[in-house]
């Protein structure tokens, strides 16, 4: 009877430690940051609208090598202009039990119901560079969006403050193109009631597309028998189209032509004489910055942001607005080459080396 006690101890002792492992081991949590609750490495789902334009591709290729420094998961999709298919990508991500979604959307309205969705299933959602028309959203991050409608259209007013203007805008669909539209517009409209400059055409070229900012310039040169001073293009794909249609005029470096985003054949552009400027907008703090604020909303602690307020969107958003440079000819050397952005030998690739500045050592 002795005996059959002592075992009977011995296997609940037995069990209670079996009980205790299923209960206390800790789980596989990979080697990154931990989701609320989630378990595991955090996963973010990064919804892209396209990789046409050179710096969509720097965006995807620093968002990611941040979420390998910062040892978490990204899932990132490209909906190829395609408002229908980043619907689809979106509703993928979210199957797929993404932690954050990061959206940098083709349709800023449209885009608004995939917020909805991702909310309701209590998945934090954040603006990336475009501003989505929602103000769920838990984080808008981008450049100072408004700051580079006015940079654009104060740098030409300065140095063309008389004369004919055509404006160039961004897509429709774009929150960023309306909003440069809006400060454009309002840099240039005492210069417009004064009747120092007349705008000669303004039209939204769809997709951002080349080929579309080509035909608007090509119909107001024919429209003014080629007399146009300035061309505001808002970015410089679009700049490109403008230029394409003012070399035909022989035209390419004797109108001014704005652009953003400092792609390298915008670069190699200005270098030339044929671009007048672009707007620099640095992209690796804009992906670092949305890695780190997407980690901070998946382990539910607080971002530093600001209030931002848009015409599009009820309610004041957070946000976080990086800063811009303008660069031109003068400053080449000390901004996007100095900075690593591009070598001097593709920017001046096209130059005759007695033409170039001194290379730097």
């Amino acid at each position: 009877m002795e005996m059959m006690k002592r075992v009977l101890v011995l296997v609940f002792a037995v069990g209670a430690i079996a009980f205790n492992g299923c209960v206390q081991a800790p789980t596989d949590q990979g080697n990154g940051p931990e989701a609320g609750g989630s378990g595991g490495k955090i996963k973010i789902g990064f919804s892209m609208a396209t990789l046409k334009e050179e710096r969509w591709t720097k965006d995807k290729e620093a968002f990611e090598a941040h979420c390998r420094k910062m040892e978490v998961e990204c899932v990132v999709t490209v909906a190829n202009a395609n408002a229908n298919k980043q619907a689809n990508d979106v509703d993928n991500l979210l199957t797929q039990g993404v932690d954050v979604l990061v959206i940098a959307p083709h349709d800023s309205t449209q885009a608004a119901s995939m917020v909805n969705k991702a909310k309701a299933q209590n998945v934090p959602v954040i603006s990336y560079d475009r501003l989505i028309n929602n103000d769920k959203i838990d984080l808008y991050i981008s450049h100072q969006v408004p700051v580079i409608g006015r940079k654009m259209a104060e740098y030409a007013l300065e140095r063309v403050p008389k004369g004919n203007y055509v404006l160039v805008y961004g897509a429709s669909t774009d929150n960023n193109g309306m909003i440069m539209k809006k400060e454009q517009n309002a840099v240039l409209k005492a210069a417009v009631d004064r009747g120092d400059i007349k705008i000669v055409a303004d039209q939204h070229a769809k997709d951002w597309k080349p080929d579309e900012a080509l035909k608007i310039v090509e119909n107001a040169l024919t429209q003014n028998n080629d007399k146009i001073d300035v061309v505001i293009a808002s970015n410089d794909g679009t700049a490109g189209g403008a230029i394409s249609a003012l070399e035909t005029k022989g035209l390419a470096g004797k109108v001014l032509v704005t652009g953003q985003d400092a792609e390298k054949a915008a670069l190699q552009r200005i270098a030339e004489g044929k671009q007048t400027m672009t707007v620099y907008k640095p992209i690796t703090p804009l992906a670092n910055g949305a890695v780190e604020a997407a980690i901070k909303l998946a382990k539910k602690e607080k971002l530093d942001s600001e209030e931002f307020k848009s015409d599009g969107i009820e309610k004041p958003i957070r946000a976080i607005l990086l800063e811009v440079i303008v660069v031109d000819k003068d400053n080449l050397m000390d901004t996007v080459i100095k900075d690593g952005w591009i070598s001097f030998d593709d920017v001046y690739l096209n130059v005759p080396e007695d033409k170039r500045p001194k290379k730097p050592e």
